[in-house]
């Protein structure tokens, strides 16, 4: 038996599904590690099925860096005009938009594999899965644009 407890931490790690929680915490016998990975998988699975639809709403974020010397404009595509008014669709443009001037990033294809400028742990595809499985919806980086003097 899986404590509440246990579910109530669990969810507001990951943001899933307090069903997704307690199965992910019940296979995992209650080790909440354990859980997580069954989660991230879970996560990608669910991207990969939502790779498929059409992301043509979304937002452009604007980042300038703290010296003013380097500046990025990105694209982020869901599928919602509601995602893409969601608070955590906004602040992933802007972790994108910023790994993207610390990185040097050239396209959208390469920066799916670069490793996060913030976590070397995850990948930027990893970063953004998660938000795909958390938020239900496909999300694509779209074009980008770095400006360094």
């Amino acid at each position: 038996m899986v404590s509440a407890d246990k579910v109530k931490k669990l969810r507001e790690k990951t943001g899933s599904s307090v069903m997704e929680c307690k199965k992910a915490l019940t296979e995992a016998y209650g080790d909440e590690e354990k859980a997580l990975k069954i989660l991230q998988e879970k996560g990608r699975i669910t991207a990969m099925k939502k790779s498929e639809r059409k992301a043509e709403e979304g937002i452009v974020e604007a980042y300038i860096h703290s010296n003013k010397k380097v500046g990025v404009l990105l694209k982020l595509k869901c599928e919602t005009d509601f995602v893409a008014k969601n608070q955590e669709f906004r602040e992933l443009a802007h972790e994108l938009a910023m790994h993207i001037a610390g990185m040097g990033s050239e396209n959208e294809e390469s920066i799916l594999k670069e490793p996060f400028v913030k976590d070397s742990s995850v990948t930027v595809k990893d970063l953004i899965d998660e938000k795909i499985a958390k938020l239900g919806e496909n999300i694509q980086v779209g074009e980008f644009i770095r400006y360094e003097l």
